[in-house]
């Protein structure tokens, strides 16, 4: 965990910035725009990429990806650039991750936050980052399922901040692996029995 050396104003200043970048729906502002529908009536009504990929869309599924990714990673290299501290950029990129799970905007109903995460991930120190995602990528390579992906590369993360340099980010590390798994739970039951959508199912 970082020394906190900026002032609580300050901190409290980015984390309001942090948690407005993470709480912009992109997914949904994506599929109104496209035509692809309202994502909270379509497979599981979540507002993520995963969900917009149901609609059978690649291309706004990936932009989705891309940018709630980047609202993460700004959040948090904004703060650094602007402050010079570590503590500032930790408590904007937390903000951001709870932005876009709970945006006030849909009465704190969001995504599950799997790309913010990733895309924190990058920003914070880059070859964790490298390293969820290949930790994504082999979870769901292997199991078809994008919430597992997900789960592999949360609960890898923190074990990639030990190893790769990143000690001072592991107290966020292992609050972001938690937040994870909460806003996972559904998914981790579905999983047990079986019932877990495979990714690119196209809603019906």
């Amino acid at each position: 965990m970082p020394l906190i050396e900026t002032s609580s104003a300050v901190l409290l200043l980015w984390a309001v910035i942090g948690y407005g970048l993470g709480s912009i729906p992109f997914g949904m502002v994506l599929a109104r725009v496209m035509g692809l529908g309202n994502l909270r009536e379509i497979g599981s009504g979540n507002i993520g990429a995963t969900n917009v990929l149901r609609t059978g869309n690649k291309a706004a599924a990936a932009l989705t990806l891309l940018l709630d990714a980047g609202k993460g990673a700004a959040a948090l290299l904004l703060a650094r650039f602007a402050t010079g501290s570590e503590d500032a950029a930790q408590l904007a990129g937390l903000a951001a991750m709870l932005g876009h799970c709970y945006p006030v905007w849909l009465r704190f109903k969001g995504g599950k936050g799997v790309a913010t995460f990733l895309g924190l991930l990058l920003a914070l120190h880059w070859p964790v980052g490298v390293g969820a995602c290949i930790a994504w990528l082999v979870g769901a390579g292997i199991s078809r399922i994008s919430s597992m992906g997900a789960l592999v590369a949360a609960a890898a993360s923190t074990f990639l901040m030990l190893f790769l340099g990143a000690a001072q980010a592991m107290v966020l590390g292992m609050i972001l692996t938690l937040l994870i798994f909460w806003r996972h739970r559904a998914n981790i039951a579905r999983i047990r029995a079986g019932t877990e959508p495979k990714i690119g199912k196209k809603a019906g």
